[in-house]
């Protein structure tokens, strides 16, 4: 297996993360929820983050915790998306970019969570 490389590699990390995301019982329906339609604006800034965070490459605008916010998710949904963000990397890559990558996902799944319960007044159980 590869490292993580350039957009190609990025792209094809993303597009097999929201696979599963979609067909996941437990996160899938927020997902399906709060992108109707059209998948593709979503990934298109799927690629931007990911291409952002672990190259540098600017592109990326926005505030993803914002979109996170009014979702009514919890810590098991956060523990859920980790829990494929990393096996979609596992599958399809391994070296310092991919180790990077789970990296950053555990520490924004751990930041949002614990935004989120700073916000419900409940840090150990986050439902917004």
């Amino acid at each position: 297996m590869k490292d993580i490389e350039d957009i190609a590699d990025i792209k094809l990390f993303v597009d097999k993360f929201y696979i599963k995301v979609r067909e996941d019982e437990l996160i899938g329906p927020v997902f399906s929820a709060a992108i109707t339609g059209d998948w593709q604006p979503h990934l298109n800034r799927m690629y931007a983050f990911w291409n952002a965070a672990l190259f540098n490459v600017p592109g990326f605008k926005g505030n993803p915790f914002a979109k996170h916010v009014p979702l009514g998710i919890s810590q098991q949904h956060f523990d859920r998306w980790l829990m494929l963000f990393v096996a979609t990397i596992n599958n399809h890559f391994e070296g310092p970019i991919a180790e990077d990558a789970k990296h950053r996902a555990e520490l924004m799944a751990a930041m949002f969570v614990s935004k989120l319960g700073r916000m419900s007044g409940s840090p150990g159980n986050v439902i917004v």
